[in-house]
Order: structure tokens, then C-alpha cells, then sequence
């Protein structure tokens, strides 16, 4: 779904969900009955598949909050912004719910860069931001009111690097988006740990986000004749590697990380990147009670879609957040910081979180192949 540049106002009242949005008028800032939150999203562009997942956890969290009686007597609006998956306008977005529309804290961004340019804003202004997916370390050492509810690229990438060691793959070449902190973190922590437990980079190469043609790279890489390639990108472009790498004769698996997780991926690399393997937060397959659950309400809400990771992990942000709302018994700043720092043992779909010293969620990743166009089930592995 494409969706124009606007800002949309959503509450449990107006019963919205993402297939059929339309806005809803609100004053800014909330008033005695109701509770404000903001979420920045790439709701349209390049990165869409992932906002639009995790703004629809995130809604659905919403509506059961309001549905059970909202928080402290209230209930909660939430206020989403489309930063349209551009470089710059998630700053200027955030900025914007803080100052026009009073937000008690900030959910977002699923891209790290993205989350990178209102982490300080967010800091600055002491409103509470909690990343869904931001996997980047930098993200929450911005400062003491950043905090996210996934794990981070050194063990995601660590992750990657031992499954591909057990696998016996010893030759590793890289392809590396440097516009995206998201990939070249993820590059950084898999060479790091890779080539200091016996494997061997063969080639290393780098792009660019938007990007069409990587046949020059992946003929260098070619010559090295990998196991393996990481493809630590997003799955726009890893759809389009995979592509090229098969037309080029390479029949190496590809190895990747939480930013693959979205159906176009497979739309665009079709039986291409059969066989590849990534990390990720969250695996439908999982039978869990809870996961299952999750899995028919969000199937109810959104058109009998599966949820995705992404999906998954705005639900848990949303849900973090309201516990701590009710633990701090006010919406405050610092009281909330305080209430959302001592976050333990919540019972997430994602795992079980735990907030760590740094404002990190200590929770472990599934590694999942790609069959038949599916994502599958491979492994666990634990933080």
C-alpha cells in the first residue's frame, strides 16, 4: 500500500486499521482522557513492507490497551508520522509530534539511520523513544531515555558468523550497503567474529540504498569463490543481489540479518535466494500459545496477513510501553524513563525481554532458510 505524505491521528475510538486508513481530528498535546503517543514510521518508500508491519503491531497493541480499559484511566491516542524511508525526514517528523503534538514518548524507527537522527532529538527534549527494530549499538548510546526491544548487530552478527562456521562454510565474501548503519554494522560484527574463529573473507564489496546493478561487485566476488556471501542489506536490494548473483553463475548461499524480513524479498529474488539463511526476532512457525494468539488476532485485524517480525516487535514496543505507564503511574518523563529502564521479564512475542544496563534487550534470535518462498524455521540461538 502506498501511503501520501501526512500525518495520520489513529485511536482505538476511530477503529482504524492500517489496510483502510483515513484521518481522524484531534487537537494536538491530549487532554484528561486520553494518553498521546507518537510513532515515526516508513509507512511509503523503499523501506514501506516495514513500517507498515510494525505501525500494524503497534496499532493492534493499541487497541487491545483501550479495549481492557486504556492506561491510568485513560486512553491512548497514537499519532503516526510516514518518514516516506527518507534520510533527514524522520528528524524533522519527530520534532514535530514532540513540539506540536506533545507525545509522552516516541516509538520508532525501524531503520537504525533513521532511528539515529531522533534518538538525540528525543534525548534532548527528555521524551521517552523506544526502537522496535533499530538493531544498531549507536542507537541507545545516543542516551538514558533511547531504548529498544531488540537484540543488537554485535550478537546478530556473531549469530550469523557461527552458523556459517558450523556449517563448515570457511570462505565468506561480503556485500555491504554503506548508506544504511544498519548494514555496515552488521558487516563490522560478523567479519569481526568470523575471521577470529578461522574463517576467511574472500572479498568484501559496497553499494548503495537505491542501487540497481551489482553485477561489477559480485564479479569480484566471484573470483574468490565464497561458501557463502553476507548480504547484510535490506531485502530491496538483497532481492535484486540474489537475482544477479544466480545470472553470474555464483550458486552460493546468502547470509543475512532482520532487514530481509519482508515478503517483497522473495518477490523480487523468487527462486534465487532459495537456500539463503537470516536472523531474525520472531518465527511464526513457532506453536507457543502466546506467538499463536498474537499470530490469529493480527491475522483478524489485517486481512488474513502473517504477521512478521516487524509486526511483532511494534506490538512488544507498544505493550513495554503501556506496562510502563501503569508501573510508573504517570506519563512524566523522567518517572516513565525510570519505569521503561526496569523492564524485566516482559512476556513478549518476540521472547522474553529484559532491558539490559544499556537500554538493550537481552533476548535471543531464530535463524530462519528460505523454502518454497517461505520463511523457515531453522534454529534458536540464545543471547
Amino acid at each position: 500500500m502506498d501511503f501520501p505524505r501526512r500525518s495520520f491521528l489513529l485511536t482505538g475510538l476511530c477503529g482504524l486499521a492500517l489496510a483502510g486508513l483515513t484521518q481522524c481530528k484531534k487537537s494536538g498535546g491530549g487532554d484528561a482522557n486520553t494518553i498521546v503517543v507518537g510513532e515515526v514510521a516508513a509507512l511509503s518508500g523503499g523501506t514501506a513492507t516495514f513500517g507498515q508491519s510494525s505501525h500494524a503491531g503497534t496499532q493492534m497493541a493499541v487497541d487491545e490497551i483501550n479495549a481492557s480499559g486504556g492506561l491510568l484511566g485513560k486512553k491512548v491516542t497514537l499519532i503516526t508520522e510516514d518518514d516516506q524511508s527518507k534520510q533527514g525526514e524522520a528528524g524533522t517528523v519527530a520534532k514535530k509530534l514532540i513540539s506540536r503534538e506533545k507525545i509522552v514518548a516516541l516509538l520508532g524507527e525501524v531503520a537504525s539511520g533513521r532511528s539515529l537522527e531522533m534518538a538525540p532529538i528525543c534525548q534532548k527534549e527528555g521524551v521517552p523513544m523506544i526502537s522496535p527494530a533499530s538493531t544498531n549499538p549507536k542507537v541507545t548510546e545516543v542516551g538514558d531515555h533511547i531504548f529498544r526491544v531488540c537484540f543488537i548487530d554485535p550478537f546478530q552478527g556473531t549469530v550469523m558468523a557461527k552458523f556459517a562456521l558450523a556449517r563448515g562454510w570457511k570462505k565468506v565474501a561480503v556485500m555491504t550497503d554503506v548508506k544504511q548503519d544498519y548494514s555496515v554494522g552488521l558487516s563490522q560484527y560478523f567479519k569481526e567474529y568470523f575471521t577470529k574463529n578461522g574463517g576467511t573473507i574472500v572479498g568484501d564489496q559496497s553499494y548503495s540504498s537505491g542501487d540497481k546493478d551489482f553485477k561489477a561487485q559480485l564479479t569480484k566476488l566471484k573470483e574468490g569463490a565464497p561458501d557463502a556471501i553476507l548480504a547484510s542489506g535490506y531485502y530491496n536490494e538483497t532481492g535484486l543481489i540474489a537475482v544477479q548473483c544466480r545470472e553470474l553463475g555464483i550458486s552460493a548461499p546468502l547470509l543475512g540479518g532482520d532487514g530481509w524480513d519482508s515478503p517483497s524479498l522473495v518477490e523480487v529474488a523468487g527462486k534465487a535466494i532459495e537456500g539463503s539463511f537470516f536472523s531474525n526476532h520472531f518465527s511464526a512457525e513457532d506453536k507457543a500459545p502466546i506467538i499463536q494468539n498474537f499470530i490469529t488476532k493480527y491475522k483478524e485485524k489485517n486481512d488474513g496477513k502473517t504477521p512478521d517480525a516487524m509486526a511483532a516487535l511494534g506490538y512488544d514496543s507498544m505493550m513495554i510501553l503501556g506496562a510502563a505507564i501503569k508501573k510508573a503511574g504517570t506519563t512524566e518523563g523522567k518517572a516513565l524513563r525510570d519505569a521503561i529502564a526496569t523492564t524485566k521479564d516482559h512476556a513478549g512475542i518476540t521472547g522474553v525481554i529484559s532491558l539490559d544496563e544499556k537500554r538493550n534487550a537481552n533476548k535471543p534470535a531464530v535463524i530462519l532458510t528460505i523454502k518454497d518462498g517461505n520463511f523457515v524455521y531453522v534454529e534458536t540461538v540464545a543471547p
